[in-house]
This record gives structure tokens, C-alpha cells and sequence, in this order.
């Protein structure tokens, strides 16, 4: 049975999910649309982290903005037990999530969006463009081919979201939209981060803005967090993907396609590296929580 403070707090929960969906997808800019696509019905949408990149993003970018003193470490000590616990643990509490979310995006307050913009170009060129799943890209290509369009959903802020999407030529992207005044943050989401059941809404708001048929759309995931938004499309795929996922994919009959190597020593290494990339995970929130390694 669901406890009483529970109960309360998940039409919060699911107000939020629904108000960080439609903001992403009302901020979704066309970036390479088809102007007349082949298919108008149909779309592909995508995770970024460990989808269509290797690792993620928000890590990539929080670092290179770091070295670019654009918050320092000792703004980020405070949240760095948290991030090393969610990723060590694995558990995200709502509660918990909510604080280290609050606490991190006053680090990024009082910066501009036109900043962020810039610096995400750069970083996209120094730490993320050689980290593109080729195998990922293959398949967002053939959407792309047979004149579909092509979007990304991700957790990380929809700033670099669109930058991936423009570099990769790809219809758009959405992501966690931070607020912000006459262009400047305030540290503050719109709604809440773009993860889980919040990924979902966003693409129904896009599929009603577009005149999509979901039932005729594909979706890529690595993560069991993304359920909400492979059950939605006809054509679920899981792209490396985590162990709950895998599972539940073949028990579906869904695609499954892993361009990893290694990967019992990949899945070795991630407590390793969790301790030791937890101030830079620490980092990553200042700009957006993502939702997991």
C-alpha cells in the first residue's frame, strides 16, 4: 500500500513530468526539418546518453565547462555525495532528486543563455563528436532516408540537446528546459528534469504538434528509465542496453541492437568510476540532473 506522504506527492510528481514534457516540446526547434518528409506520420526518437553517444552528455559538457570556470569546484562540493550516491546505489528519490536539482541550478543562475549556447559548440567539438555511437547514427540516418524525421529526447539541457541535433543533422531535440529572463538563467526548471514519464509527455505534446501517429514511430533507448517512452511507439528498439531492459525487450520482442565491447568490464567499472566521477557528476547538475550512467 502506498504510504500517505507518497500518495501526496505523485500528483506533484506526474504535474511536473507533464509541465517539463511540454516545455521541452514547445522549445524544440526544427533544425534540419524535411520540408515536404515522405512519411509525415512517422518519426524516430532517440536517447542521447549511451544511445547515441558513449557516456553522457551532461558529464561531457558539465567538464567542459568547468575548465572554462564557468562554476567552480568548490560550487559543486555540496552536491557531490549525492550524485556519488544515486550513481553507486542506484536509487533516486524523489525528495533527494528535487534538492540536488534546486541546489545545483543556482550554480548556472545569472549565466546566459547565449553563453552556454557558445561554450556547448566548443564542447561539442572537443569531447563529444568523436563519441557518437556509429552504429546509432546508422540507424537515425536510415529514419532520415526514408523520410522520417528524426528527433532526440534527453534528460541534459535542451541547449547542447540541439546542438547534437544540428551537428548529427537531425530534425530537432528536446531536453530539460531551464528558466530564464530577458536570456539569463535563473536556476530554476521548467517543471522538472526531462527523464522517465516526462520524456514521454514530451513526445506526445510533439506528436500532437506535428500530426504524428505514434503507433507508425520507432524509439531508441539503453535505459529501463525510458519505458515510458518505448511503450509509446510502435517500433521500440533498446540500443545497448542495461540489464532490465534487455530483459524486458526480449520478453517484448523488440529489437535489440549493443555496439558496446567489453562490457562485463565496462559494467565492472562503473562503481570504480562512479566514486571517482562524482564531483564532475556533481558538475553535471549545475546545468540539469541527468538521469543515470
Amino acid at each position: 500500500m502506498t504510504p500517505p506522504a507518497e500518495r501526496r506527492r505523485l500528483p506533484d510528481l506526474r504535474q511536473r513530468s507533464r509541465l517539463a514534457g511540454e516545455a521541452a516540446a514547445a522549445a524544440a526547434e526544427v533544425e534540419t526539418a524535411l520540408d515536404h518528409p515522405v512519411d509525415p506520420e512517422s518519426a524516430a526518437f532517440f536517447d542521447v546518453d549511451n544511445t547515441i553517444m558513449q557516456g553522457a552528455s551532461i558529464f561531457h559538457l558539465a567538464r567542459g565547462l568547468h575548465r572554462r570556470q564557468f562554476f567552480t569546484t568548490r560550487d559543486i562540493l555540496g552536491a557531490a555525495w549525492k550524485q556519488a550516491y544515486f550513481r553507486i546505489v542506484g536509487v533516486e528519490d524523489p525528495e533527494h532528486v528535487a534538492e540536488a536539482r534546486n541546489s545545483a541550478l543556482a550554480f548556472i543562475a545569472g549565466h546566459t543563455v547565449t553563453e552556454l549556447q557558445e561554450l556547448g559548440e566548443e564542447i561539442f567539438d572537443e569531447g563529444m563528436a568523436h563519441r557518437i555511437w556509429p552504429g546509432t547514427r546508422a540507424l537515425a540516418q536510415l529514419h532520415l532516408d526514408q523520410g522520417q524525421r528524426v528527433w532526440l529526447v534527453t534528460a541534459a539541457p535542451i541547449e547542447i540537446a540541439q546542438i547534437i541535433a544540428r551537428r548529427l543533422g537531425l530534425t530537432g531535440a528536446m531536453g530539460t528546459v531551464s528558466e530564464h529572463v530577458d536570456g539569463v538563467y535563473t536556476g530554476r526548471l521548467v517543471g522538472d528534469m526531462l527523464h522517465g514519464p516526462a520524456k514521454a509527455e514530451a513526445i506526445k505534446a510533439l506528436a500532437a504538434r506535428e500530426g504524428l501517429d505514434l503507433a507508425k514511430c520507432s524509439a531508441y533507448s539503453d535505459s529501463a528509465n525510458d519505458l515510458p517512452m518505448l511503450g509509446l511507439v510502435g517500433d521500440p528498439c533498446a540500443i545497448n542496453p542495461d540489464a532490465k531492459l534487455r530483459a524486458y525487450a526480449r520478453e517484448q520482442g523488440w529489437r535489440v541492437r549493443d555496439y558496446r565491447t567489453g562490457r562485463k568490464a565496462a559494467r565492472a567499472g562503473l562503481v570504480a568510476s562512479a566514486a571517482a566521477g562524482a564531483v564532475s557528476g556533481a558538475v553535471a547538475a549545475g546545468v540539469a540532473v541527468r538521469r543515470r550512467l
